[in-house]
C-alpha cells in the first residue's frame, strides 16, 4: 500500500512536472513559429503564351485582310450578296456606203466607210500661182489640164506634194521606203510608167497622178484624204 501512493504520488509529480515543464517548450516553439508574411504579386512583364498565340492569330487574319484588297480591291464588293455586276454596253459599228469608182475602207471610232467619193471628199487648197516654166510644178500643172482638171485640181495637187516630198524628185523617206515627189511606195511601182522613175520628174507626176485618179478621183480628193489623215 505504502509502495503503491509513492507511485501514485511520483506518477503525480511526474505529471505535474511533465506539464510544467512543458510549458516553457510550448511557449517557446509557438514563439518560434513565425506567421506567413503577406506576398506581393508583381504583374508579368511578358504576356503568356496563349495571349501571344491570339494575337499572333489576329495580326496575321488583319495582314491577311490587307493583302486581299491591295491585290484585289473589289473582292470584297463582289463576293457580298448585293453585289450587282456592271452592265457594259457595247455601240455597233457603223458602215456608211457611198457610191463611187473605188473602194476604201477605214475604221475610226467604230465607223467604217467604204467607197469614197472623189467628189464628196473633195476639199480646196490654197492657190498654187503660175509655176516657173521648165520646173516640176510647170510638168504638174501641164499634166492636170491634159486630163480636163481645172486650176483648183491644180492647187490641191501642189499643196499635196508639198507636203509630202517638197517636190523634190529625189525624196526618199528611209523609214517606210517612199521615193520621188508623190513619194511612191515602194518607188519601183514608178517603173510601169518608165524605166527613168529614179530621176525623172515627169514620168514621177505622170505615175502620181495616175494613182490619186484611181484612188481619189482627183486631185483634190486625195488633198482632203491626207487632211483628215496626213497621208494618201
Amino acid at each position: 500500500m505504502g509502495r503503491h501512493s509513492e507511485v501514485a504520488r511520483a506518477s503525480d509529480q511526474t505529471v505535474v512536472r511533465s506539464f510544467s515543464d512543458a510549458a516553457p517548450k510550448v511557449k517557446q516553439k509557438i514563439s518560434a513559429v513565425s506567421l506567413p508574411r503577406p506576398r506581393l504579386v508583381m504583374p508579368t512583364l511578358f504576356p503568356s503564351q496563349r495571349s501571344v498565340g491570339l494575337f499572333s492569330a489576329a495580326f496575321m487574319l488583319t495582314i491577311g485582310l490587307l493583302l486581299v484588297n491591295v491585290v484585289d480591291p473589289y473582292s470584297g464588293a463582289v463576293a457580298s450578296p448585293y453585289y450587282i455586276p456592271a452592265i457594259s454596253v457595247v455601240k455597233d459599228g457603223q458602215e456608211v456606203s457611198i457610191d463611187g469608182t473605188y473602194t476604201t475602207a477605214a475604221g475610226r471610232d467604230g465607223v467604217s466607210v467604204t467607197a469614197r467619193s472623189a467628189a464628196k471628199a473633195s476639199a480646196t487648197a490654197p492657190a498654187a500661182g503660175v509655176p516657173d516654166p521648165d520646173t516640176a510644178q510647170a510638168m504638174g500643172l501641164a499634166a492636170v489640164k491634159a486630163r480636163g482638171w481645172g486650176m483648183e485640181q491644180y492647187d490641191c495637187l501642189v499643196a499635196l506634194w508639198n507636203r509630202e516630198s517638197h517636190w523634190n524628185v529625189y525624196a526618199h523617206n528611209t523609214s517606210s521606203g517612199a521615193y520621188g515627189i508623190p513619194q511612191s511606195l515602194p518607188g519601183e511601182k514608178m517603173a510601169t510608167v518608165a524605166d527613168d522613175w529614179q530621176t525623172n520628174p515627169a514620168t514621177q507626176i505622170e505615175w502620181g497622178l495616175r494613182y490619186i485618179e484611181g484612188r481619189y478621183g482627183s486631185p483634190c480628193g486625195a488633198w482632203a484624204h491626207s487632211e483628215a489623215v496626213h497621208w494618201y
